[in-house]
């Protein structure tokens, strides 16, 4: 009697637990979605109290800069009219440090800031030193004979004698380190003498000499404490809305963020756009696939194929032409009007007719894409890899004798990489705080629910159990007194059929009226308990009474 009621005990306590986690699982699957979101939300905006802000302000990614080089093998020839011929140089790659300052709160729920970054050589991860040499196309006297094209015959005759003095030539073989952060030209100190508003430099004139040691602007963007619906977009730039160099509204307009984070809470239709000071225009990015980057899952966006698309290929484009071939954008209107042309890598996903102009070009989107793997709850970007083209578009110009007999071609000097990941401690953080312990929120709300719906079966099936054993002790109570009506009825038979005094007579079974007048312990065993019997009455019944003598 004691188990049984321990045993219906234990059923009802497990059917309460099962009840308060099914309860509890219930509660969580409604209320873990909106804490996980306002977490989030919390930790996302660029507010000095959220968890992202030290990320944003010293961004702990190691960024890295690869640079590869076009080295022209047969200047001469070009001159002459021939098709050039490149072999590509490196990469020389460069560790890049950022840090933002002048960091001011706006009212109107902005902040603004200026971004300064700084580079330096790693020797391990290059193909080769800063002293080595490259041949390639002089941009500074290339690229003013084009601008000198329909000007008059005096005035290039006048260029040319004054490129023969200056010792100018049509190619240069510089090092690495002159063509990145600059080297002394006597051309630039007759321009700036002369002409003093013609280049946007003073000094030593390389490729990315206004980056070193520089800022890209003044950025304005939302935090997105106050309205989280533009939460990192950029207001202004350099205290502008649009910016001048195109022609049209819509390829001015700067949209999208300063290209560090975007909102959170992502979906394969969303697009990543943002502003690039250095092509001087927005650019957007869409959605490829789903992927996992050290754990974390992430959104691969890439560059669509229209991103430098010419204007008839694309009709919003058009207001970055003139345009030669597709697939190249022409950015000389924001580069001191120097034919320069902005595109990916080995004119990947450019017109065919480009490559084919240049010998030593394989375009392929394994090595020469680009893309950004970013968290989709959070909009931070974990990975990326950021690959762009830039070329000059040279040609003979009748008047200029250092351009000799070139034929028109879109020749590219070099392309580069921006690669970051994150890593160590800040990914770990990252991880933790942002993606486990929302994960096994999420996880746990099914979990309890799961295991209250076990829990509450319980009792259910030891209810059922113990309907069986009623039915089992009913059905075997009812033969058994069927059984002993027959037996005191063959009894009694055999006892009516004897003789008088015989043996049969005298040890004559009690009859029914007998066993009721005369109840004896020894003739009847103790009735057990039935496993009906409800569990008060089990506990209250107390002792059997003794029979009285």
């Amino acid at each position: 009697m004691g188990s049984r009621a321990r045993a219906r005990r234990a059923a009802a306590m497990l059917g309460f637990l099962g009840l308060l986690c099914a309860v509890l699982g219930a509660v969580m699957i409604v209320m873990v979605p909106t804490l996980i979101k306002q977490q989030v939300l919390k930790n996302v905006r660029i507010d000095p109290s959220s968890l992202s802000f030290n990320m944003w302000k010293e961004i702990p990614v190691p960024f890295y800069l690869s640079v590869y080089f076009f080295d022209v093998v047969n200047p001469s020839a070009v001159l002459l009219g021939e098709k050039p011929q490149v072999r590509e140089r490196g990469p020389y790659v460069y560790r890049e440090f950022r840090h933002k300052s002048n960091i001011t709160f706006n009212d109107n729920d902005t902040v603004s800031f200026l971004e300064y970054r700084s580079f330096q050589f790693q020797p391990d991860r290059s193909h080769g030193l800063e002293s080595d040499y490259i041949v390639m196309p002089n941009i500074l006297v290339l690229g003013a004979a084009m601008m000198m094209e329909n000007k008059p015959m005096s005035l290039k005759l006048i260029m040319t004698l004054a490129f023969s003095t200056l010792g100018e030539r049509a190619f240069m073989n510089r090092t690495v380190g002159e063509i990145m952060w600059g080297y002394e030209d006597p051309l630039v100190h007759l321009v700036n003498k002369y002409l003093p508003n013609m280049f946007p430099f003073k000094g030593k004139f390389g490729l990315f000499a206004e980056l070193n040691n520089s800022n890209s602007g003044l950025f304005t963007v939302f935090t997105g404490v106050k309205d989280f619906s533009r939460i990192h977009l950029v207001d202004k730039w350099n205290g502008l809305s649009k910016v001048k160099y195109w022609h049209s509204d819509q390829c001015n307009m700067i949209n999208g963020t300063s290209g560090q984070m975007w909102a959170p809470f992502m979906t394969p239709e969303t697009s990543l756009e943002f502003y690039s000071p250095e092509a001087c225009r927005s650019m957007n990015l869409v959605y490829k696939e789903t992927g996992v980057f050290e754990g974390i899952p992430t959104y691969r966006f890439v560059a669509p194929s229209t991103l430098f698309a010419n204007g008839s290929i694309y009709p919003p484009n058009e207001g970055f032409c003139p345009c030669l071939e597709s697939g190249i954008q022409n950015i000389s209107t924001c580069r001191f009007n120097a034919p320069l042309f902005l595109s990916h890598p080995h004119f990947y996903n450019a017109d065919p007719m480009l490559a084919e102009a240049v010998l030593g070009l394989h375009p392929n989107p394994e090595e020469h894409s680009l893309f950004l793997d970013v968290h989709p709850v959070t909009g931070i970007p974990m990975n990326c890899s950021v690959k762009l083209q830039l070329s000059l578009y040279v040609k003979a110009i009748k008047g200029i004798g250092q351009t000799g007999k070139i034929e028109p071609v879109v020749l590219p000097l070099m392309w580069f990489e921006e690669s970051g990941a994150m890593e160590g401690e800040p990914l770990q953080t990252f991880y933790t705080q942002l993606v486990l312990v929302p994960s096994v929120l999420h996880y746990a709300q099914y979990v309890l629910v799961g295991l209250g719906c076990v829990l509450l079966f319980i009792p259910i099936i030891h209810q059922i159990r113990s309907q069986e054993k009623c039915y089992l002790f009913w059905s075997s109570s009812k033969k058994g007194s069927k059984d002993k009506e027959a037996i005191q009825a063959y009894s009694e038979s055999l006892m009516t059929s004897a003789p008088k005094g015989s043996v049969l007579q005298e040890a004559r079974l009690p009859g029914p009226r007998d066993v009721t007048s005369q109840p004896s312990v020894a003739t009847e065993p103790d009735r057990l308990p039935s496993p009906c019997t409800p569990l008060l009455q089990d506990s209250l019944g107390g002792p059997p009474t003794s029979p009285k003598a």
